[in-house]
């Protein structure tokens, strides 16, 4: 269905000389990815589904897990593209009730609102790039072959890269873009060459054969004759190493994190959103699978410690360096370097509690984060209309590329309370998620990973983690504080200041119905973004009142994966 479609996309663009029609083919995408996520939620009425699947010769396979990450990263795509498929800004007329179907004409308020942010809205390839880029996800997801697993991860990687530098007038997106490009390069050589050590010891591509390779390595172990020589596990071992150096690259795990920060820094907001969450999704699955059949290698040192490593890394640096942040995106993904140190624990430990406590923390992060880039640009898009008038009053003035990051400084949201309470009430709580307070979903999350760890003898890890979490909620309790309790920086812009704008509203056919006076209060956000944000922050919210569904999903996948 999504490759279908990307045809028709395709040729569309190729004739499409109106940029303005960006809105449309967004629109057309989010149906896109609704209609998948239907077809994928049949597909697992299948009942040999179960068993695995094997599609197009063996190159890729099917499984619940692989069907249910698709119907989720559909969705998550869905709602990400709701932030070009609709414009931000309303203008609402309370008391008015009519037949007729009503838009409005000849609306003379300033359109700096939505202006200033308006090149999004002219770029027809953004949503076409973002297929491409689910395309070679999916793909990756379901791979059971090195050839196809490498041409997945370019596919995705090769759409992550244009669409990091698809905003043509942004100097900073450009660098980053390029940046992205060359490291990204170098990961992939990593992938490339795990893959042909692979291939060049075993001659075979197939990841069944490599499976069956490990699970042989007991007998390797044991027996000294010639007859097994090719099953001794330490060739696999060391090039699934090397392979997963590629992996952490492109996921930004410590300590190969380093590119991360400054490119999802300066890379425009919107396109953060779907680089930061989307692309790691993909990733985590395939490591999901190929960690569970190749970690049982008898070996002193096995490739998946090298995940523990990393996972003590990442908790490390994405609670000490996210201290001395004062860039909000910088700081999101330091963030986002932590989480990653709880799901690499939980994915090295390979038991039936720890996988499951890995799909549950992956589910419920994926959800936080798209809420918290969602609730910043909303909190751009709302404060167009004023202008910051504090201490740091010129360095806010002087930030590059505002139109495209309108919020750079966690300082620009100081007292953003007193602007849009429920905007901030609901970033509030997602970012107490991120810290752990019970009873939001992230306290779960981490609750199941850190007794997992704990009852397989993982203590020192456990007390790292439990100490980071302390550490990292210190950042985020300052941007809750900054947001909740300190003075408000901001005032009404002279143009919008006691002032009123007209504007008609007429009927479907031409006729005016009527012509009203409104202010700069009647200007709000839109019901795309309203509703968005309302459904994700009350998941996280009230997931204690029915945590059965995701705990069920879980535990329902990881049975399938262990009993297969």
């Amino acid at each position: 269905m999504v490759i279908t479609s990307v045809l028709f996309l395709l040729s569309s663009n190729a004739v499409s000389f109106i940029r303005e029609k960006s809105i449309l083919y967004s629109r057309s995408t989010i149906t896109i990815l609704l209609y998948s996520c239907a077809i994928a939620l049949k597909s697992l009425n299948m009942y040999f589904l179960y068993k695995g699947i094997g599609l197009y010769g063996g190159l890729f396979h099917a499984t619940p897990i692989t069907q249910t990450f698709h119907i989720f990263i559909f969705s998550l795509s869905a709602t990400i593209l709701q932030l070009t498929a609709f414009y931000p800004i309303k203008v609402c007329i309370e008391n008015f009730a009519s037949f007729y179907n009503l838009f409005f004409k000849n609306v003379t308020y300033n359109t700096n609102i939505i202006n200033n942010m308006r090149q999004q809205y002219r770029i027809i390839e953004y949503p076409l790039i973002i297929l491409f880029i689910i395309i070679g996800g999916t793909f990756l997801v379901c791979a059971s072959d090195i050839v196809s697993i490498f041409l997945s991860i370019e596919l995705q990687s090769y759409g992550l890269y244009l669409l990091s530098t698809l905003y043509r007038n942004s100097e900073l997106s450009t660098s980053a873009g390029l940046t992205y490009f060359l490291l990204g390069g170098l990961s992939s050589c990593f992938i490339l060459l795990g893959t042909s050590l692979l291939y060049a010891n075993s001659g075979t591509t197939n990841l069944d054969a490599y499976y069956i390779i490990a699970g042989l390595s007991s007998i390797a172990y044991e027996n000294t004759n010639d007859i097994l020589h090719w099953y001794k596990p330490l060739y696999l071992n060391i090039s699934l190493l090397i392979m997963s150096v590629g992996f952490l690259f492109k996921i930004s795990a410590a300590p190969f994190h380093f590119w991360s920060p400054d490119v999802y820094d300066a890379i425009p907001t919107i396109v953060t959103t779907f680089v930061a969450v989307i692309a790691k999704l993909f990733i985590l699955i395939f490591l999901l699978e190929l960690i569970h059949y190749t970690s049982n290698f008898y070996l002193a040192f096995t490739w998946t410690s090298s995940l523990l490593f990393s996972s003590f890394l990442s908790l490390i640096i994405g609670s000490v360096l996210g201290l001395t942040q004062f860039r909000i995106k910088r700081l999101y993904t330091y963030s986002t370097i932590s989480h990653l140190g709880f799901m690499l624990l939980a994915l090295s430990i390979n038991s039936l509690e720890s996988i499951q406590a890995f799909l549950f923390y992956l589910m419920q992060y994926s959800i936080s984060n798209i809420n918290a880039f969602v609730l910043l640009i909303s909190i751009g898009f709302s404060l167009y209309p004023f202008f910051n008038n504090g201490p740091l009053k010129n360095q806010c003035n002087e930030l590059l590329d505002r139109n495209n990051s309108p919020i750079q400084l966690i300082s620009q949201i100081k007292g953003y309370f007193n602007v849009n309470p429920i905007i901030a009430l609901s970033l509030v709580i997602t970012l107490f998620s991120f810290v752990g307070i019970p009873p939001l979903i992230g306290f779960f999350a981490k609750q199941m990973i850190l007794s997992v760890a704990l009852d397989n003898g993982y203590v020192f890890l456990t007390l790292t983690a439990i100490l980071t979490s302390v550490i990292s909620a210190v950042y985020y309790l300052n941007v809750i504080k900054q947001i909740s309790f300190d003075k408000l920086e901001y005032k009404l812009k002279q143009d919008f200041k006691d002032k009123r704008f007209n504007g008609s509203v007429v009927s479907s056919h031409g006729h005016n119905v009527d012509t009203f006076n409104f202010n700069i209060n009647n200007i709000v956000l839109s019901s795309s973004l309203t509703i968005t944000i309302s459904i994700l922050t009350l998941t996280l919210l009230l997931f204690i009142l029915s945590p059965l569904q995701f705990i069920n999903l879980t535990n329902i996948l990881v049975l399938i994966m262990f009993n297969t």
